[in-house]
């Protein structure tokens, strides 16, 4: 298996895993995003924030990323984060994986609270966030329909690094080595 950052070039693929929760509440998508769209989500994200991806003999199996938690200038030291993984390669500590490394590379870019929003029926979404030290922190209530019915989502939190005063800029994905960025993949291919 190889774990590296994704690129747009890898849209298709990621979006072949996406379209397996299409139909689920754990996306509040009602329809399945073109390869282009997906393409520039990508692209978008990766000027900022890490999106990575895992491949077992060069097919992408599982990816994760993160992105800006709110637009107020004020929680721009937040992220949120997302993680799919292709439902033939679901619990076998992929999402772990992802998410510990993901979470390294957040803490060499200044990010200080991580949020991951998780729809109610989500219980290994919910124990995984859990296990990698989330909190919850509360629950919104039919906050989306979807499936046919109206939603709550959970709201989880997890402190990456200190709050210092006055905090500094958040360093863009693009502005960390790709050294560092190996280091924190091969440290997490080893817990």
């Amino acid at each position: 298996m190889e774990i590296r950052l994704a690129n747009p070039t890898d849209a298709k693929s990621l979006l072949e895993i996406y379209k397996q929760y299409i139909d689920t509440p754990i996306t509040f998508e009602y329809e399945l995003p073109t390869a282009e769209e997906f393409q520039k989500r990508i692209t978008e994200i990766y000027k900022t924030y890490p999106y990575l991806v895992c491949l077992d003999n060069n097919i992408p199996i599982g990816y994760a990323y993160a992105h800006r938690f709110q637009e107020r200038a004020a929680y721009q030291w937040n992220v949120e984060i997302s993680v799919y993984i292709d439902k033939n390669h679901t619990s076998k500590g992929l999402g772990k994986t992802l998410c510990n490394i993901l979470l390294d590379i957040l803490t060499l870019q200044g990010v200080k609270n991580v949020y991951s929003y998780i729809t109610g029926e989500n219980t290994q979404s919910k124990n995984l966030h859990l296990k990698l030290g989330f909190k919850s922190v509360g629950t919104t209530f039919n906050t989306g329909f979807k499936c046919g019915k109206w939603q709550h989502v959970e709201i989880f939190e997890k402190q990456l690094s200190n709050y210092d005063i006055p905090p500094q800029k958040i360093i863009p994905i693009t502005q960390i080595s790709q050294e560092e960025i190996r280091n924190k993949i091969t440290k997490n291919f080893m817990r």
